[in-house]
């Protein structure tokens, strides 16, 4: 097609838009509008076509429009099919809402009762045991857990698992509100229990949970349901692990109250992460191409954790900082990057997934792979810091616990 052609029918196309708004108002037929700024003298159906990108023809524009209507459409045909087992999952993973479901109340003082002094008394005199940088691990856990407008908003972003009113009855709206109420405790008990401590400088917390919800975060999953639920079976996971060992450390430290804290709440994420993870097995099922493509993908960029731009406004390097005390502690470390790898190779089977495509089989291989490499990373890292810690032992200082330091792995 000649440029003068283009010019030609980019302008008629420029034109049709005029034509069939005046039509209306006027009280023409749309049909009668669009059919009339096509010359076609001047340019063929193809060549219109080309130039617009789609048909115009009436069937195949109504099919282009259902198509384009989502970003991933086969993906959201995949959701929509496996949507009852978000609906039994509701049923089955999530505990009972209200009386019968356990609340932050349950694990702290009552101070309504005559001996709630008695009982703030005892439970000080365990969180003095915990060490300065546990605290801060625990704080940090905490904050990342009071950012939870933050990701049920990221759920509403899935492509065909979106809660549209706020009260839809659809079965992934219900997992989204059933999900958030339970995690909703989460933050709620911790900061309570870390305020009565007295050990907190609570209005820099505060302040910490304030810039992490305005500041957000970004797991790149790009309204994909696929990488949405590939990235929550990875962190719900990740952070069990994180709950569960600083639990285990607040054992041995003599603190029982944070002990049981730290279990219920790795207890929740337990359970959603096998919810999570038996969505993905439901897609592998249904699309296994699809998914491992999604899948390798994320791995290629990492894992985003979702407190990564954590800041109290003054330390812009707060979630690296954290991290490290996090690492210097055994909470969470590179190491159990790559054991989470593993564990959801394992869990879906990848092994042994066939009738692949050439794209599908490259990335299982990858996938297969993956988690011995970590490891070997994680070692080397491991390794260095060693040797470097061996040296000097670097503390930082964190607003958190009123400027005092905490011991850091470089």
């Amino acid at each position: 097609m000649s440029s003068n052609t283009l010019l030609a029918t980019a302008m008629l196309v420029a034109s049709a838009s005029a034509f069939t708004t005046s039509s209306r108002s006027s009280g023409m037929s749309s049909k009668l509008g669009m059919t009339s700024t096509v010359d076609p003298t001047a340019v063929t159906t193809k060549e219109y076509e080309d130039v617009c990108g789609v048909s115009f023809k009436e069937d195949e524009l109504k099919q282009r429009l259902s198509a384009t209507k989502y970003l991933y459409p086969r993906h959201v045909e995949v959701i929509e099919d496996i949507a009852p087992i978000a609906g039994r999952m509701v049923d089955d993973i999530l505990l009972e809402t209200g009386d019968k479901a356990w609340q932050p109340q349950d694990f702290l003082p009552d101070l309504s009762k005559d001996e709630w002094y008695d009982e703030v008394k005892e439970m000080r005199e365990m969180a003095d045991e915990i060490s300065d940088e546990a605290l801060v691990v625990l704080i940090g856990d905490m904050v990342t857990e009071e950012a939870l407008p933050t990701y049920q908003t990221l759920l509403n972003t899935f492509e065909g698992c979106d809660d549209p009113t706020g009260d839809t009855q659809t079965d992934w709206a219900r997992w989204s509100r059933g999900w958030t109420s339970e995690e909703n405790r989460h933050g709620d008990l911790l900061n309570k229990y870390l305020y009565l401590t007295g050990r907190c400088d609570m209005r820099s917390i505060e302040v910490t949970i304030q810039h992490l919800i305005t500041s957000g975060f970004n797991p790149k999953a790009e309204k994909d349901p696929y990488k949405g639920f590939v990235y929550t079976s990875f962190q719900e996971r990740a952070t069990k692990i994180s709950h569960g060992n600083v639990g285990k450390l607040a054992r041995k430290m003599g603190d029982k109250n944070l002990s049981k804290i730290c279990a219920i709440i790795a207890g929740d994420e337990g359970r959603h992460e096998k919810a999570y993870q038996t969505f993905v097995q439901e897609i592998l099922d249904r699309d296994p191409n699809g998914l491992l493509e999604v899948f390798g993908e994320m791995m290629r960029g990492q894992i985003t954790m979702p407190a990564e731009l954590m800041t109290d406004g003054n330390d812009p390097d707060m979630y690296e900082n954290f991290s490290k005390v996090a690492t210097s502690l055994g909470v969470y470390t590179p190491l159990d990057y790559a054991e989470i790898i593993a564990h959801l190779v394992k869990t879906w089977d990848l092994e042994n997934i066939d009738g692949l495509n050439a794209s599908g089989e490259k990335e299982r291989e990858y996938l297969c792979k993956l988690p011995e490499r970590y490891r070997k990373l994680a070692e080397r890292a491991a390794n260095k810091k060693k040797k470097a810690t061996d040296l000097k032992e670097p503390t930082k200082k964190f607003s958190w616990i009123y400027n005092r330091e905490a011991r850091i792995i470089v």
